[in-house]
C-alpha cells in the first residue's frame, strides 16, 4: 500500500466535512501524542523488548495522520485517531509500554525507521517482497485497492476505461504502480494516457475528486470507504475490491526479537477479541486477520 498543495476549492470542502465528524485532514508535518497503556502487560512479552525500546517507556512511531480511518488528525489538530492508533495502542499495552505517534511524510516513515528516528513505523503500508527489503514486517490487517468518483459518476470513468481522464492519488503508495501500469496500455493501444495526480496527503487527493478537479481516485478498500461516508456521499465507491494484501507494521531490518513480542501482543489481542472490537468501532472489521506473520511476502 498504502498511500497518500493544497488545492483550495475543494480542500475546503472535505476539511469542513470531516470536521463534522470528528476529524481533520491536516498535513504531513508535525504533531504527535503519547497514548497512556489500555491493557495488562504480557511479562514474558515484555521481556523480549529490547532495552533501548522500553528505556523512555514509550514506543515511537512514525505515521502519515493523512489517512482516514487509518490514522489521522483528530478535531485538535494534533491527535493521532484510528484503527490502526487504537489496535496498536493495546498491542503497546501488552508489552509494557505507551505510544508516542509522530506525523511524518508517509515516503519518509520507512527510512525513519531504519535510522532509528521512529522505533516503529504504522501507517497503513502494504507488504511488498520490495518493503521486507529495507525493513521487517509484521502482518495486521488485509485490505484491497477501490476506486471511487463523484456521485453520479459525471466523467463516466470506470477502473477498465480510464484512459484520458485525470485520476488522484497519494503518492509513495502501490496505487501509484496500479495507475502507471494502467496508462501503459492505454497508450500501447492507441488511447490518451491516464493524468495521474499525485497528492502528498490522502485528503488532498479526496479533495480534489469532491471538486470536480479530478474525475476519480483510488486507494486503499477502508480510506474509499471512509470518505464516501465523511464527505456525506458526495463520492460514490467504483468498482469491486481487487488485490488485497496485508497491511503491516514496520520495524528495523535487524530487530527480530522486537518483531517477536509484537507479533505476539497483536496475537494476544486478537485472540482476546479486542482487536476485533477496535476494528468494529471504525466500521472495517471486513479486514480482520486471524494470525500475525513477520515478513509474511518473503515465506
Amino acid at each position: 500500500m498504502a498511500r497518500r498543495t493544497h488545492r483550495v476549492t475543494g480542500a475546503v470542502a472535505v476539511s469542513a466535512l470531516l470536521t463534522l465528524a470528528a476529524a481533520c485532514g491536516g498535513s504531513s508535518s508535525g504533531g504527535g501524542n503519547a497514548t497512556v497503556d489500555t491493557g495488562a502487560t504480557d511479562t514474558k512479552l515484555a521481556s523480549q523488548v529490547p532495552a533501548d525500546v522500553k528505556s523512555d517507556g514509550f514506543i515511537t512511531i512514525g505515521v502519515d495522520s493523512t489517512y482516514a480511518p487509518s490514522e489521522f488528525l483528530d478535531t485538535d489538530g494534533q491527535t493521532v485517531i484510528g484503527f490502526d492508533v487504537d489496535v496498536f495502542d493495546q498491542v503497546a499495552a501488552k508489552l509494557g509500554l505507551k505510544t508516542k505517534w509522530v506525523t511524518a511524510p508517509f515516503g519518509a516513515i520507512i527510512q525513519g525507521v531504519s535510522s532509528g528516528k521512529y522505533e516503529i513505523g504504522i501507517s497503513s503500508f502494504t507488504i511488498t517482497a520490495e518493503r521486507e527489503k529495507q525493513a521487517t514486517m509484521i502482518s495486521y490487517f488485509s485490505a484491497g485497492t477501490q476506486w471511487a468518483t463523484q456521485k453520479g459518476n459525471p466523467s463516466g470513468v470506470t477502473p477498465d476505461n480510464a484512459c484520458g481522464k485525470n485520476v488522484a492519488v497519494q503518492k509513495d503508495t502501490v496505487q501509484v504502480d496500479d495507475l502507471t501500469a494502467r496508462s501503459k496500455k492505454c497508450s500501447d493501444a492507441g488511447k490518451a494516457k491516464i493524468t495521474i495526480d499525485q497528492y502528498a496527503a490522502q485528503d488532498d487527493a479526496t479533495s480534489a475528486v469532491v471538486s470536480g478537479k479530478d474525475d476519480a481516485m483510488l486507494a486503499d478498500s477502508p480510506v474509499c470507504a471512509y470518505a464516501v461516508q465523511q464527505t456525506n456521499s458526495q463520492l460514490e465507491l467504483l468498482g469491486d475490491i481487487y488485490d488485497s494484501a496485508p497491511y503491516g507494521y514496520v520495524l528495523p531490518k535487524d530487530a527480530t526479537g522486537f518483531a517477536k513480542a509484537v507479533q505476539g501482543g497483536l496475537q494476544a489481542i486478537i485472540d482476546s477479541g479486542d482487536y476485533k472490537k477496535a476494528l468494529d468501532k471504525w466500521g472495517v472489521d471486513q479486514g480482520a486477520i486471524s494470525t500475525p506473520e513477520i515478513n509474511p511476502a518473503a515465506s
